[in-house]
């Protein structure tokens, strides 16, 4: 699994935890939805910017994200 496959897993898994639809997410983090979704699809990768105010609207450290993604690229090359 590519980093930018696995970081949008992770910002989807949250997003979806929280019942937030993409829309909901991208207003809370200023972001258009149609990026965000490009984003969680692994076909765009965010900057560090915007990866801080995606944190900051799912309230989540970077670094806690960064273990997500880290833990679902480890999953994926033990298979």
């Amino acid at each position: 699994m590519e980093p930018d496959q696995a970081l949008g897993q992770a910002l989807r898994s949250l997003r979806t935890r929280r019942k937030w639809s993409q829309t909901e997410l991208a207003l809370r983090a200023d972001v258009d939805r149609s990026y965000l979704s490009l984003i969680e699809l692994g076909k765009n990768s965010p900057s560090v910017r915007l990866m801080f105010k995606l944190c900051d609207a799912l309230d989540v450290t970077p670094s806690d994200l960064m273990k997500d993604v880290e833990k679902r690229m480890r999953a994926q090359r033990a298979r």
